[in-house]
């Protein structure tokens, strides 16, 4: 069931987050952690996961470990960890209502473009078996970029990913699609509106400061941005 938190406005240019948004990733992340902490007899709960959502593979890796207090260097989890991704990242497959809703923008010449906390290196390996799905995009920002300071909640990802359109998009007319409360708060950071998708596990406290939330993108209706409507 749709949840509209505020009017939504026309919009010119799309911004999709990519993890647990158009690739079903986070329970790869969550079955890799989830393995790790079993050793220390520690849960990698959806408290953890809603901490870690949307921040860079460094920064989660000193939340979890201040979180949870797992005896163990941040280097030592980001190895073990990013060792166990590497292996499991091809896996990924894109999330209902995902291809349809890029498709159809893409179509109808709609400006997209991705802005992930994902750094160079994971974002190949994730995308291998969806290239030309990712090529709809007209570019794609990257959590290791040299522009991006910090990850989400730090809205400069958002902020670089809209300069880089050609001429840049107005903040005010960009549209971002997220799936964590991190991501959400970044986007109205930079002063944009925000779909948000959240997994049925996150605490619904967690969803109240999006623009709209959807339990799936299949339910994603364009026309409610300005944007031009499904046929």
């Amino acid at each position: 069931m749709a949840m509209t938190m505020a009017m939504p406005r026309p919009v010119t240019h799309l911004l999709f987050d990519m993890d647990g948004l158009l690739l079903d990733t986070e329970q790869l992340y969550t079955d890799v952690f989830q393995g790790i902490c079993d050793r220390y007899e520690k849960g990698y709960s959806w408290h953890v996961k809603s901490l870690v959502m949307g921040k860079t593979a460094p920064e989660a890796a000193q939340i979890i470990l201040d979180t949870l207090e797992l005896p163990m260097s941040k280097e030592e989890l980001l190895a073990e960890s990013q060792a166990r991704l590497k292996e499991v990242f091809p896996t990924a497959t894109l999330l209902p209502g995902v291809e349809k809703l890029v498709r159809h923008l893409h179509k109808h010449r709609v400006p997209m473009a991705v802005a992930t906390s994902s750094g160079s290196v994971a974002f190949d390996m994730k995308i291998s078996r969806h290239k030309e799905f990712f090529s709809l995009f007209d570019h794609v920002v990257l959590g290791d970029d040299p522009e991006v300071g910090k990850g989400k909640p730090d809205p400069s990802i958002f902020l670089t990913c809209a300069k880089r359109f050609s001429p840049a998009a107005p903040v005010d007319k960009c549209l971002v699609f997220e799936d964590a409360p991190n991501g959400v708060e970044a986007a109205l950071a930079a002063g944009m509106q925000v779909v948000m998708v959240p997994d049925g596990h996150l605490e619904r406290a967690l969803t109240t400061r999006a623009t709209l939330v959807l339990p799936s993108l299949r339910d994603f209706q364009p026309h409610l941005f300005g944007l031009p409507p499904y046929p």
